[in-house]
């Protein structure tokens, strides 16, 4: 019988995780919601690097893996709360195995452990770590106060790139407590690396920013009619 971390487990494990990617975040994301894509060439294909978006619903991590070409998917885990996604066995399981999540306790830092130490190993193993530096689920197509982890991740890892994602639309497609997502167009914008500060707070307010921007501008572009040509921005 296969231990847990044996080869031929790691091997469903994967070919579990690209079916549900291909059978599940695919047909819901690319086909029922649409989705438009703008600075693909943007995206870190190679780890390691951190993809850092904002997080308004639990299709988020469903659209940030449909990003990746499906060669490389398997080698992009996000980080996520220990206590919502590990709270009972079978969705602690179905969030490990299948949707491939890094658990991580919120508020668990202590001179004794560190919850972002599995963080640094996907790191370590040259993995593209996809962060959600809100640290939850905030409101519809608004943006929560950013969390400091990043920056710990950061300060381990200077020279690596971090890209922030802002997702549009999936706030109102699935909100948080929804059941059932709505077909409402998704519109995705990578931005450019940003470097690593050793000031947190500077960090921080530069994130902050870079989003804020990106939040504009995709809220001027969802209103263009989809198809419309435009100019690289």
């Amino acid at each position: 019988m296969a231990t847990p971390n044996s080869p031929l487990a790691r091997l469903w494990h994967n070919a579990l995780r690209l079916t549900f990617i291909v059978g599940v975040a695919w047909p819901v994301v690319l086909v029922w919601l649409g989705l438009t894509l703008r600075h693909r060439e943007r995206l870190p294909i190679q780890g390691p690097a951190i993809v850092v978006a904002n997080h308004n619903s639990h299709l988020d991590i469903l659209t940030l893996y449909t990003l990746f070409p499906l060669s490389k998917v398997l080698n992009v885990q996000p980080a996520a709360a220990a206590d919502y996604f590990l709270r009972h066995r079978l969705l602690a399981w179905f969030a490990t195995r299948v949707i491939g999540i890094i658990p991580v306790v919120r508020g668990g830092a202590s001179k004794r452990n560190d919850p972002l130490e599995d963080c640094y190993a996907a790191l370590e193993a040259g993995r593209v770590l996809v962060l959600f530096p809100e640290g939850t689920r905030g409101e519809p197509e608004q943006m929560s106060e950013l969390k400091s982890g990043l920056w710990y991740l950061g300060r381990r890892f200077p020279d690596i790139p971090i890209v922030p994602v802002f997702m549009h639309g999936l706030g109102r497609a699935m909100a948080k407590g929804a059941r059932i997502p709505v077909p409402f167009f998704v519109d995705v914008h990578v931005d450019r690396p940003l470097p690593w500060q050793d000031d947190k707070s500077a960090f921080k307010a530069e994130l902050q920013a870079r989003f804020t921007a990106l939040q504009r501008k995709a809220a001027v572009l969802a209103e263009e009619p989809k198809g419309t040509p435009h100019a690289p921005r």
